[in-house]
């Protein structure tokens, strides 16, 4: 028994990083797909889109674990994994409240969190493990949902992208159920900058400097644009260790793809930079 506990805390810890992780990531993809949009959200605008990608994350972890676990534990399981978001989510707000604040609030935030997710979502009915309908129609659901939250109710590529995000969190949470390393790709990508934590909502204080990712991250592709005079340089560039253990045909194929993809990013960094709208960007120098 104190083993298959131990094994469960292990997870809980996984999941609850693995998700807030995801969910900050997340924040930082929807900005990027509505870049105009996102120049006019407030704080609370960007919390709100951090819980829909924890409440629909809570679904989905609810249905993959109750084909991991005894019928009899998987509801005391979830019941842990709102504690353990919780404790996580309180240590990455540390910095932020200091010692002895009062921090019900984020409690109470994780709560109502998971109580949505099931008022919304328990009514699609479908194997989370396979491609249906009724799950594309749940997905699309959470997609609306968050382009809601970010006020461009309708908006295809803001849903779409959403939707995409939380569809490509279910073999991580898969592995970690299973006990086994989450996919390394789908950890990477949930994480590559899970450092960005949306502002805390009005009634807590913003964040500083959030808590570092979840698991071992490590960049196996790199793509960086800089900008000198009226000059625009984009390079790409791959771990060293990632480059020898690939074949020299993998290696041909990367090298073409990412040649279109650095193409392609340096010039919407040009069309950027060199914008009056985005005049910072340009004295940043980077991108």
């Amino acid at each position: 028994m104190a083993t298959t506990n131990q094994q469960h805390q292990l997870r809980l810890r996984q999941l609850a990083e693995l998700l807030l992780a995801v969910a900050g990531e997340s924040v930082t993809v929807m900005k990027r797909n509505a870049p105009e949009r996102a120049l006019k959200l407030k704080r609370h605008d960007e919390w709100d889109i951090y819980l829909e990608f924890l409440k629909v994350m809570f679904n989905l972890t609810d249905r993959l674990s109750a084909l991991y676990l005894p019928i009899k534990t998987q509801p005391q399981f979830m019941d842990s994994l709102e504690d353990a978001v919780t404790v996580q989510l309180k240590n990455v707000l540390e910095p932020a409240f200091g010692s002895g604040a009062d921090q019900t609030e984020v409690m109470l935030t994780v709560g109502a969190a998971v109580a949505e997710s099931r008022q919304t979502y328990e009514r699609y009915r479908f194997l989370v493990t396979e491609q249906n309908p009724v799950r594309d129609e749940m997905l699309k659901d959470f997609g609306g949902r968050v382009a809601d939250s970010m006020g461009i109710a309708g908006n295809a590529q803001v849903s779409s992208a959403a939707s995409l995000c939380a569809s490509a969190v279910i073999p991580a949470i898969k592995a970690i159920l299973a006990g086994d390393p989450p996919p390394v790709a789908a950890v990477g990508a949930a994480t590559s900058v899970a450092t960005h934590l949306p502002s805390a909502p009005p009634q807590l204080t913003p964040v500083p400097e959030p808590q570092g990712p979840t698991g071992a991250e490590i960049t196996l592709v790199s793509v960086m644009s800089t900008v000198a005079d009226e000059e625009v340089e984009t390079r790409w560039g791959l771990h060293p260790r990632f480059r020898q253990d690939l074949p020299p045909e993998d290696i041909q194929r990367i090298a073409k793809l990412m040649n279109r993809v650095a193409k392609i990013l340096g010039e919407r960094y040009a069309s950027v930079a060199f914008s009056d709208e985005w005049t910072t960007w340009h004295k940043a120098g980077h991108a």
